[in-house]
């Protein structure tokens, strides 16, 4: 699942912070990017792969890596030009002015982040949800099925089912554990990331021991699915690969970052590009890519590893690697809940974000505002389908984030003339460019993104509506006071 987990500061970027040991080398940033990148997301996503590409799903893992290797390259000369802690929040206030536009964008981004990490967390409780769902398939069961209007033109789509109970109750737990101050999860979450590793490469070699794959040909890319099945495939592909820029977030605890953080970037999307690509080959080689398709096959498009397992091994293979999933789905969304916590708080802590969630428990010393507003508003999320949820996270995220870093990173180039770069782009700005190409093919050629694009744009108006009343009230850029003309000619000889 797309994660940032551990990816967050827990201090203001721009503060001075002299306790950071600059002590991570490039194995461990390589570690710390792919089990970022390697959470439940390949285990509840591929059957979305499939049904959107077909046989030709192999090539939504191999042009989403190629995406991933373009904006890596965006991310790399960031994380090397502003080697701090931070990640986007600092990029954003760097490439746009920090007392200027990259205010307003930098709280936009705290903005939809409130949202966006609620929709993170609830996609690994959804898919928690489906596989206790294959352990008890009593769960399946609907109560309430319904499209709520928002007003005249904002619809969304709501499911209460037992499963979503089950998600919502995994969302709650998760809050409730992190507010009582228990720690221990997010440790038991890193060792069952190596197991994860090890779930895949059991899955992989278990599938091509029954070998008969053709590679598909391109042009049948048009053919069979159009351009809106690829760009889905693309959708889920960079739900799957994000995390790849984790090491960014850390740039201020990375030993040598102009040579780390390039190599760590680059080395991920390779190393989990083979095991989503060899996965996909694996399991289509047992489950026929048709029976993703039928109605009645719920499990194989909600449990698929789980129905591999059972076919190859028997039930209790089946049943055994459900329940390791589900545990690894509980601790992930422990772990990306308690990761995210901080992020509104640090922003807060800079006067950039409502003052409200600098807020810190009095003797356990966590964001406590922060943490009950995500983990509520990841409860609500969880009445949502699992596509939904990843449409409209990646959706908010290429808009608020991705889009934003490449554009500003090129316009920033231009205005530093001659001057070295710490890392070298190559064949810039082509990556950068073929990056934002990728995000707006996603976003203008997405099949039913409607809502999704809908939520984004409610999320912009109402960020940028809360931003300019306090920008009024607290009479800052774009509303601050201009000094006098005396004063102004004064302070520029100065």
């Amino acid at each position: 699942m797309d994660s940032q987990s551990n990816s967050v500061p827990t201090t203001p970027p721009d503060a001075k912070a002299p306790s950071l040991v600059r002590g991570i080398g490039l194995t461990t940033a390589i570690n710390l990017n792919v089990l970022n990148m390697i959470g439940v997301g390949p285990f509840i996503t591929l059957p979305l792969m499939v049904v959107a590409l077909g046989h030709l799903a192999i090539l939504g893992w191999i042009f989403g890596a190629i995406l991933a290797l373009c904006d890596g390259m965006v991310w790399a000369e960031l994380g090397t030009r502003f080697p701090e802690s931070g990640g986007s929040y600092l990029y954003l206030n760097k490439l746009y002015g920090a007392e200027r536009w990259g205010r307003l964008l930098s709280f936009l981004y705290i903005w939809q982040l409130t949202f966006s990490a609620p929709l993170s967390t609830a996609s690994g409780a959804v898919g928690l949800s489906q596989y206790a769902a294959y352990l008890w398939p009593k769960l399946n069961l609907s109560w309430f099925v319904h499209d709520v209007h928002v007003g005249s033109w904002f619809q969304i789509h709501v499911a209460l089912t037992l499963t979503s109970l089950v998600a919502m109750l995994a969302c709650g737990l998760a809050t409730f554990l992190i507010y009582s101050g228990i720690q221990t999860i997010s440790r038991i979450s890193r060792i069952l990331s190596v197991g994860v590793l090890l779930a895949i490469v059991w899955v992989i070699v278990s599938g091509l021991s029954h070998m008969h794959f053709a590679l598909p040909h391109v042009h049948a890319l048009a053919r069979e699915h159009g351009m809106g099945g690829f760009s889905a495939g693309l959708l889920i592909a960079i739900y799957n690969y994000g995390g790849y820029y984790n090491i960014c977030f850390l740039g201020g605890e990375v030993k040598d970052p102009r040579r780390i953080i390039p190599r760590a970037i680059f080395w991920s999307i390779l190393l989990v590009a083979a095991l989503y690509v060899f996965m996909n080959i694996s399991v289509l080689n047992v489950i026929p890519v048709h029976e993703f398709m039928q109605p009645g096959a719920l499990a194989t498009r909600t449990s698929v590893i789980a129905v591999l397992m059972q076919r190859l091994y028997g039930p209790w293979a089946g049943n055994a690697m459900a329940l390791l999933i589900v545990w690894t789905a509980f601790s992930s969304v422990f772990a990306v809940l308690l990761g995210y916590s901080r992020v509104p708080y640090a922003a807060a802590l800079d006067k950039n974000y409502f003052s409200s969630f600098a807020t810190l428990h009095q003797t356990k010393r966590f964001p406590t505002v922060s943490l009950l507003v995500l983990g509520t508003i990841s409860i609500f999320f969880c009445l949502f389908r699992l596509p939904n949820l990843i449409s409209a996270l990646i959706i908010t995220r290429i808009v608020f984030q991705f889009l934003l870093q490449s554009v500003g990173l090129v316009a920033f180039r231009r205005t530093l003339g001659g001057q070295p770069n710490p890392f070298h782009m190559p064949l810039y700005p082509l990556p950068a460019l073929l990056a934002i190409a990728g995000f707006l093919f996603v976003l203008f050629h997405g099949k039913n993104l409607s809502k999704e694009l809908e939520f984004a744009t409610l999320l912009l108006l109402t960020g940028l509506l809360i931003y300019g009343l306090r920008a009024i009230l607290q009479k800052e850029w774009p509303f601050q006071r201009r000094p006098p003309k005396d004063e102004a000619r004064t302070a520029f000889h100065q």
